[in-house]
């Protein structure tokens, strides 16, 4: 699945239906930046939208993964609901994978804090503890920023 191809294909299957992005994507429940962001390639349509957007485009989710009209001869392994659920599970690894990178960041800062203050004594140890103080408290920032994306996502 190569999102550039799928997202040429949602733009070419949108012009013939002479729709717009913005027409598409209120049609879809969806801003016209997101239909922009799949066209491009940036990203896919999220699973739980991939029927509607299948239905107003008039093809099936395996066209949509392929980025190609299906050959009127091929024969399909998987049926739409079977795409649809590995789409999910897919994602929803994916936001698993981003929330556990938010924490290991988080219990990073946490071991750079911790290390902050063991090391102190000396000038050049307070001018490393404060290295350390000022990195632990962006790691952790970027940690729960990084969390709280992934969880609202959800």
């Amino acid at each position: 699945m190569n999102q550039i191809v799928t997202g040429k294909f949602i733009t070419q299957k949108r012009k013939e239906k002479n729709l717009t992005q913005a027409q598409l994507a209120e049609k879809l429940g969806v801003s016209n930046k997101t239909v922009s962001k799949w066209e491009n390639g940036k990203c896919m349509p999220d699973y739980s939208i991939i029927e509607n957007l299948c239905k107003e485009l008039d093809i099936t989710i395996a066209e949509l993964m392929d980025g190609e009209d299906a050959d009127k001869n091929s024969i399909r392994v998987y049926d739409d609901m079977q795409i649809v659920e590995l789409l999910r599970r897919t994602q929803e690894l994916e936001r698993q994978k981003n929330t556990l990178f938010g924490v290991i960041l988080i219990t990073m800062g946490m071991a750079m804090l911790a290390l902050s203050e063991v090391i102190g004594g000396s000038t050049v140890r307070d001018f490393i503890s404060g290295m350390f103080l000022g990195m632990s408290i962006g790691v952790m920032l970027i940690g729960v920023f990084v969390t709280a994306y992934n969880w609202h996502k959800q």
